[in-house]
């Protein structure tokens, strides 16, 4: 097959490149600086070009808490746009199959457990990352009219958990919250700090995957095409409270400092855990350990540190 893969510098479009099945086909990964995804016309002229078998769109931006906070109309306007742009561009071109990464996110905030992939657009959403959600669920939903009104269209709409690994973002104010806890325990520990602070209590509960184990999944869907519904959670199906992840990645980085709690700061919601039952479904689960992961992604942070 050729595939068009967004966001291929990105931690999931690096990952799904670098996933064996994948690379075996015809891979198109130009990166913004060849293809503006905020421009309509240049995206039409790609894929007509290209004519790819499939898209995949990993591309966005993203950031944690902090960041989202601080840009939501950019976090808003780039995802809506890119979105909206490769979308409009696929069907135009008649390029029949896609998939859309979409985000927990798009899920109501403090909604009931496990969160089935029904109970998007039940409730309010999560106000620290509105503006990111509101811009994934436009393309979701785009996604979802185009393949129940288009005869041979089939656009898959995926919604991961949390993700980290392998080509994740570090900085101090773009990291999301494992990554972040590596920085601040890596750096806690080179600098002999003798402690550590975690926004909130520290009690809520995240549900975090490994970023190649996402990357098995497009490539377990890309298989098993007909099995795949247009709407499937991609996650764990189980979580850990932040104190948790902050107690693993402690004993794996070898720091002996504590934590100190700090109960001003945001936290987002409480839980947030998939219901996973639709991919248990078509047979597929998530492989990697957290402790096997962490591991990989503090090697790569390692490697990465000076560069």
């Amino acid at each position: 097959m050729k595939i068009f893969i967004t966001g291929s510098g990105g931690l999931v479009g690096h990952n799904v490149i670098d996933n064996p099945e994948i690379s075996k086909n015809i891979l198109l990964t130009p990166r913004s600086t060849e293809l503006n995804l905020m421009d309509y016309e240049a995206v039409v002229t790609y894929v007509k070009k290209n004519q790819p078998d499939l898209i995949i769109h990993c591309a966005g931006k993203v950031g944690g808490i902090q960041a989202n906070m601080k840009d939501m109309y950019g976090f808003y306007t780039e995802n809506a746009v890119m979105g909206i742009n490769l979308v409009r561009a696929a069907k135009e071109c008649g390029v029949e199959k896609f998939i859309n990464l979409s985000s927990s996110c798009t899920y109501p905030r403090d909604y009931k457990q496990p969160l089935k992939e029904e109970y998007t657009l039940q409730a309010e959403l999560e106000p620290t990352n509105e503006g990111y959600a509101l811009a994934k669920l436009s393309v979701l939903k785009m996604c979802e009219y185009i393949s129940k009104e288009c005869p041979g269209f089939e656009y898959k709409n995926l919604i991961p958990c949390n993700l980290y690994g392998r080509y994740d973002k570090f900085g101090e104010k773009n990291a999301h919250m494992i990554p972040s806890i590596i920085r601040k325990i890596h750096f806690a520990k080179e600098n002999k700090d003798s402690s550590v602070e975690i926004w909130g209590s520290g009690e809520a509960r995240r549900e975090f995957m490994y970023a190649g184990d996402l990357a098995d999944c497009i490539a377990y869907c890309i298989k098993n095409w007909e099995k795949v519904p247009v709407l499937m959670n991609v996650g764990l199906g189980y979580d850990y409270t932040v104190n948790e992840y902050y107690d693993t990645i402690k004993k794996i980085l070898g720091y002996e400092g504590t934590f100190e709690h700090d109960l001003s700061k945001p936290v987002g919601m409480m839980q947030k855990l998939l219901d996973v039952t639709r991919a248990k479904d078509i047979g597929w689960t998530a492989k990697t350990s957290l402790e096997d992961g962490v591991k990989q992604t503090y090697e790569y942070f390692l490697e990465t540190l000076n560069e």
